[in-house]
């Protein structure tokens, strides 16, 4: 007998349940970050910070009780995966290309982009098993995922 009970009758759809976009929800963390002085980010981009021009203005932000949720879901992904929470913060907070950011450590962009997946996906699992509901949500679950702007293929070689 399964202990697991449910209260929509066995019926496991998702109808009621909208996918979230994970990165559009760390794009507007990152822009919350950016802009948030309580958080320190310094150490990181202690060696960034003239090179990157200000485009926070522009961008949208998320709400300081969805920066916090997401801010602490990264924070966990700095405990177990520090390499990927690099890979996050350069991205979406320091707002560098992933390109750049293979160039910069002298790998392979398609390297860059599966592992910053894989730590996308571990922030999004940590949302998940807490079960909260951002403010943003409403805002980027009507947004067409496959609408985003395709990015050139990782197989170029830089010379």
């Amino acid at each position: 007998m399964s202990s697991i009970h449910s209260t929509d009758g066995g019926n496991h759809s998702q109808k009621n349940q909208s996918m979230r976009d994970i990165q559009l929800v760390l794009a507007r963390w990152g822009v919350w970050a950016r802009c948030s002085s309580g958080l320190d980010y310094s150490s990181i981009a202690a060696g960034f910070k003239g090179l990157l021009p200000d485009t926070s203005k522009s961008k949208a932000s998320c709400c300081d009780d969805d920066g916090l949720v997401v801010d602490g879901c990264v924070a966990r992904l700095k405990q177990y995966r520090p390499d990927e929470y690099e890979l996050i913060i350069r991205h979406y907070v320091l707002n560098q290309s992933k390109r750049a950011i293979a160039r910069q450590q002298k790998r392979d962009e398609r390297l860059v982009r599966i592992r910053i997946q894989m730590a996308e996906g571990f922030i999004d699992g940590c949302l998940a098993m807490l079960n909260v509901k951002l403010e943003m949500d409403p805002l980027i679950e009507h947004l067409h995922i496959y609408e985003k702007t395709l990015t050139r293929s990782a197989k170029s070689v830089l010379v």
